[in-house]
């Protein structure tokens, strides 16, 4: 496998593997106090919004960050809910096909950012029903903090561990 193909194959294993049980507004703002947390703590400086639905949970913005997150925020979230899968993926899987995103996918640029950042929130035996969303690192790395602390919270919280019976990749 090519290091793009290995790529692609964890982005989806990450979305396999990381099921809630349960996805709360408690639970949102919970995970989005742990991200905050795990932010400060590594000094960045960054937007998180837990959403489930239509409705925000949980929003932060650190210092540092400004207005033009939100609008990165809002077009990773809408990535994520029109295609399923966490906008880094998205976003990785048009680049390997070597097509603009937003052609390729004929959707309108200024409201759709497939950069990694935003992740889907999954609920075993329900399937996709939020999202998970930080703003303001390199888009590798927004990925990899929501992925992280997402992985950390089902673990220490016992609320991981379903399949998505519903849903698939």
């Amino acid at each position: 496998m090519t290091d793009d193909a290995t790529l692609l194959e964890t982005l989806l294993e990450q979305e396999r593997r990381l099921v809630f049980d349960r996805f709360d507004n408690d639970t949102a703002i919970a995970l989005g106090q742990k991200i905050l947390e795990r932010a400060r703590a590594n000094r960045q400086s960054i937007v998180v919004d837990i959403s489930r639905g239509d409705q925000r949970l949980f929003y932060a913005a650190l210092a540092g960050t400004s207005a033009d997150n939100e609008f990165w925020v809002a077009g990773k979230v809408a990535v994520v809910k029109r295609f399923g899968h966490s906008s880094f993926y998205v976003g990785q899987k048009a680049r390997l096909k070597g097509v603009d995103f937003a052609d390729g996918a004929l959707v309108d640029r200024a409201t759709f950012r497939a950069h990694g950042g935003s992740f889907p929130i999954i609920v075993a035996g329900v399937g996709m029903v939020g999202t998970a969303t930080v703003s303001g690192l390199p888009q590798a790395e927004d990925h990899a903090l929501v992925v992280a602390v997402i992985e950390e919270f089902l673990a220490e919280t016992g609320m991981g561990g379903g399949r998505p019976e519903v849903w698939t990749a």
